[in-house]
């Protein structure tokens, strides 16, 4: 246990099947951080699972200024839980990896999507708050697909499910999610070229110059026109839409490009810090069939990303097979990551039977503007889940929650039955 001003955290570190079909196989170990109000440590608090957007990214580390974290503290005890392989739960990494073949990386993997999580989730509720003990969950983008799957799977141990920008397509596979995913990209595209309309033509300036010259990394790669495109990821974060801006103020120092923007584009577009999210990004939308690089091959269909079209369009939550060619984090997961895009055989993660009957207090916030979660698809998921209660707003973007603590409030009043 330790303290922080306002807070006390405790660790917990859980071991848990690999694979939870084999309960006495393999084991890792799953980490959790339990925090509370210094005010109401001794108090009988009700427990709120916090799942984290990815996958793989780890769970957010407390602070006292975190607005939502503030709010949720003055009702709930707080479990901040490291989804398997991300952060101190036993990370899975080119370094953690590197012993195995890639079938063997590939069979690994294949354990680490939400209903893994979930699986692990249980344990830890069992153990914390004994067999009979519920918890609300609170799911933040991929953390509120994992709560989707919480729903299907093990309804009876949650007392509400608190969604920001989290409803995932039941229904819809990876191919679908990208068709509908690049026009919401080439739509944040504009918007950034409007509010800096400078920056198209310095951004083409940038993507020349890396053509025509090979400008060599610090690790010995190359960075690639590709690459920097790859810098629209960010687009759908209010909190960080204006940093490509500041960043490419700083490109060029005479003819060269500037060391200084170089380092910011490796640290931005690296997944050396969470490959997990390369890696499976496409299988959190497989069930039952093979996502084949969907990202890559239905780029084809909008002219607009074109490298000879004439523009410069950067490119936003895609994940395309020269990531693994140019990230030295992903080279070494590169058969791996192509035997996971050919498998066929992915487990279903929703029930829409049981999600149809569902009893449980379901509340979510959907952004009318999200790049990364389609606004469509999740006014659909909310109608399928039966008693879903909706807050749409084009007042916060994918990140609101993060951003203000209002998010959570209005969303805990909904499910409570005050708004």
């Amino acid at each position: 246990m330790y303290r922080r001003p306002g807070l006390v955290c405790r660790d917990h570190l859980l071991t848990v099947p690999l694979d939870h079909s084999a309960p006495t196989g393999a084991q890792i170990q799953v980490f959790a951080r339990e925090v509370v109000s210094s005010q109401r440590e001794h108090d009988d608090l009700p427990w709120l699972l916090y799942l984290q957007g990815g996958p793989g990214n780890k769970a957010n580390r407390p602070v006292p200024t975190s607005p939502w974290l503030r709010r949720a503290l003055t009702e709930y005890r707080v479990l901040l839980l490291d989804q398997r392989g991300t952060g101190r739960s036993t990370p899975a990494t080119r370094q953690t990896l590197a012993g195995m073949s890639p079938v063997e990386q590939a069979g690994y993997l294949g354990h680490f999507r939400a209903d893994s999580i979930v699986r692990d989730a249980e344990l830890l509720r069992r153990h914390l708050l004994g067999e009979d003990g519920r918890w609300t969950v609170l799911g933040q983008s991929f953390g509120g697909f994992c709560a989707t799957t919480y729903l299907s799977l093990a309804p009876e141990a949650l007392d509400g499910v608190v969604l920001t920008g989290g409803l995932p397509p039941l229904h819809a596979d990876a191919e679908q999610v990208y068709r509908a995913l690049y026009p919401r990209v080439l739509a944040k595209n504009k918007l950034y070229f409007r509010r800096y309309p400078g920056d198209e033509e310095l951004a083409d300036r940038v993507v020349r110059h890396l053509r025509r010259n090979k400008v060599v990394l610090p690790d010995g790669a190359r960075l690639s026109a590709e690459r920097f495109l790859s810098l629209g990821i960010d687009f759908g974060a209010a909190a960080r839409f204006d940093g490509l801006h500041y960043l490419l103020e700083e490109a060029f120092l005479g003819e060269e490009l500037s060391e200084t923007f170089v380092q910011a584009v490796v640290a931005a577009t690296s997944f050396a810090t969470r490959p997990l999210y390369a890696v499976l990004h496409e299988a959190t939308y497989c069930q039952g069939g093979a996502s084949r690089w969907a990202a890559d091959r239905v780029r084809a269909e909008f002219a607009e990303f074109d490298a000879e079209a004439g523009q410069v369009r950067f490119t936003g939550e895609m994940i395309y097979p020269w990531m693994f060619e140019q990230d030295p984090a992903l080279v070494p997961l590169r058969a791996a990551a192509d035997l996971l895009a050919e498998r066929a055989d992915w487990p279903h993660l929703y029930d829409p039977d049981r999600l149809a009957r569902n009893e449980v207090p379901v509340v979510a916030a959907l952004y009318h503007e999200d790049m990364y979660v389609d606004r469509d698809f999740s006014l659909e998921t909310a109608e399928a889940i039966r008693g879903t209660r909706t807050w749409v707003t084009n007042e916060y973007e994918h990140d609101g929650l993060a951003a203000n603590g209002a998010v959570l409030d209005r969303l805990l009043s909904l499910l409570h039955g005050h708004a």
